[in-house]
């Protein structure tokens, strides 16, 4: 994506030339050529700044994915799913109705550069780029415009979102999506104006989550949180949900029952939406208990719990992989994996632990998405250590840990251990990791990918999570083996051990439960 001279606004549609007209056409029938090989055109445009090329959010590289992360067989059915370019919905000959083939959603984005950078500016618009394909769709151009603030009733100004609607017409583009959250009276204005159909980065996130939803309950908080979008922005068309039913017509009466004022369709289906609405908090709150059980069974072993979380596609699937052959789904896309993963690991000297693989974060991750998923990003908040993952290569990598650790401090987990884990190493530049290792005092450097820097990642988990505290000093008879047994089995240091005519002499390390369960065996000695 790159910024160049203005060479002057696009002509309208009315002072195109036949052949130029000719194209459009083409292009809106897929008879073009994949965007991927079009002649880039990017120019500058007024105060805009047309952006174009490969998502960087998106990591460049030639393997997506190594042995240890398993068969993959949820990828192969994932992709055994996507659409590809170069088929049409549009229909050529009206007979061909039975015919018709689905293709990629052809989309043109836009965004405002109000603060920051241009740098800063593109990044964000590359990574609008990167959730739209990750979304499935072609992304054909993009604009940026510099402005203060958005505009209340077309986010963009009124000359540029006519000059947007040029740009839609030549590119034969169905949709615009915007790198903001629309409220709802700039999503119609702006659709008024360019004539295809208009979303947000919010819809855009809501519409990946919906995709990659596996579990139960993932799919109810992904519905709950979509609901919740939508029901501020429901609107009807002409009179279809404006009808009241009720009321007598003419002579032909409507009968007992149905006078009155009545409802129209729109509010019937706000009041549908509040009641699907309700439901799944009820079913969300009905799957609580299990999660909790599982970790209050965590805490009364006194296990140690380690979250991995980071921005989306840093690559803490491919850690959890990596660290604990786990076989979680990996992909180079954003939001891969939704539902979370939990792990056993042991320390190098056999103390055990869990590691649990959370959702990824973004830049304005919609707040609905935070309320519905809060249960599932508790594991954060209640995790011993977090490990938060980040993307050296990234052009971002500092803007990655701002927006990461907002999100903790929405969930309360700011107050946890942190290490950051500067990952994509083999990739990034090395003044880059350089920099974030002088900012990021307690840091690891890896590679999920290579391997390197596992062995110190394993170390400083192993320093890091808490240990057993209380020593003792013990004089177990020889036919209470099961204790000898459950000192090695359970997560308990053994110092020494050593066998004496009364029995086995233990210097043990444990935990406060465990404690309690050998007093009396404590030696006086």
């Amino acid at each position: 994506m790159t910024s160049q001279p203005n060479t002057g606004s696009e002509p309208a549609a009315q002072d195109m030339s036949p052949a130029e007209i000719q194209a459009v056409i083409d292009r809106i029938l897929s008879k073009d050529v994949p965007a991927r090989n079009r002649t880039p055109r990017g120019e500058e445009r007024g105060n805009g700044t047309a952006v174009l090329g490969k998502a960087q959010a998106i990591s460049n590289l030639d393997e997506e994915h190594g042995s240890y992360d398993g068969d993959q067989q949820d990828l192969e059915e994932r992709r055994a799913l996507r659409r590809t370019a170069g088929f049409s919905t549009e229909l050529e000959d009206v007979t061909e109705v039975e015919y018709r083939q689905l293709r990629l959603e052809r989309v043109v984005l836009a965004g405002l550069w109000s603060e920051g950078t241009l740098a800063d500016a593109e990044n964000s618009l590359r990574e609008l780029a990167a959730l739209a394909e990750t979304a499935g769709s072609e992304v054909l151009d993009g604009i940026v415009q510099r402005r203060e603030r958005p505009d209340p009733g077309t986010f963009l100004g009124s000359g540029k979102a006519l000059e947007l609607k040029d740009i839609v017409m030549s590119t034969g583009a169905d949709t615009v999506v915007v790198d903001a959250e629309l409220a709802p009276s700039q999503r119609r204005g702006l659709e008024d104006i360019v004539k295809v159909k208009v979303i947000d980065r919010t819809a855009l996130i809501l519409d990946i989550f919906a995709q990659h939803a596996k579990s139960r309950e993932g799919k109810a908080q992904v519905e709950l949180a979509q609901l919740e979008y939508l029901l501020p922005r429901l609107r009807g068309w002409g009179e279809s949900m404006s009808r009241q039913a009720g009321g007598q017509v003419g002579s032909a009466a409507a009968g007992m029952g149905s006078r009155g004022p009545g409802e129209t369709k729109i509010e019937l289906d706000r009041r549908r939406i509040r009641t699907r609405m309700a439901k799944l908090r009820r079913e969300i709150a009905g799957m609580k208990p299990g999660r909790e059980t599982k970790r209050a069974n965590r805490r009364r072993n006194a296990v140690p719990s380690v979250a991995i979380a980071g921005y989306t596609n840093a690559g803490k699937s491919s850690l959890l992989n990596r660290l604990t052959n786990a076989g979680v789904l990996v992909e180079n896309a954003l939001f891969a994996t939704l539902d979370p993963t939990i792990r056993k690991a042991e320390t190098a000297d056999g103390l055990g632990y869990t590691l649990a693989d959370t959702v990824g974060f973004v830049r304005s991750l919609p707040t609905q998405l935070v309320e519905a998923f809060r249960s599932t990003l508790e594991e954060v908040a209640d995790a011993d250590l977090i490990l938060h993952v980040v993307d050296v290569s990234h052009p971002d990598p500092e803007g990655q840990i701002a927006a990461v650790r907002k999100v903790f401090s929405e969930v309360d987990a700011r107050k946890v251990p942190e290490i950051i884990v500067l990952n994509k190493a083999d990739a990034a530049d090395p003044f880059v990791v350089e920099r974030l290792k002088q900012r990021e005092p307690r840091h690891v450097v890896v590679s999920a990918r290579t391997g390197e820097g596992i062995q110190e990642l394993l170390q400083a988990i192993s320093e890091s999570i808490p240990r057993p505290s209380v020593k003792l000093e013990l004089l177990i008879p020889y036919h209470r083996g099961d204790l000898i047994s459950k000192l090695h089995d359970s997560d308990a240091e053994i110092i020494s051990l050593d066998h004496v005519e009364a029995g086995t002499r233990a210097v043990v390390m444990v935990r406060e439960g465990l404690a309690a369960e050998l007093e009396s065996f404590v030696s006086n000695d």
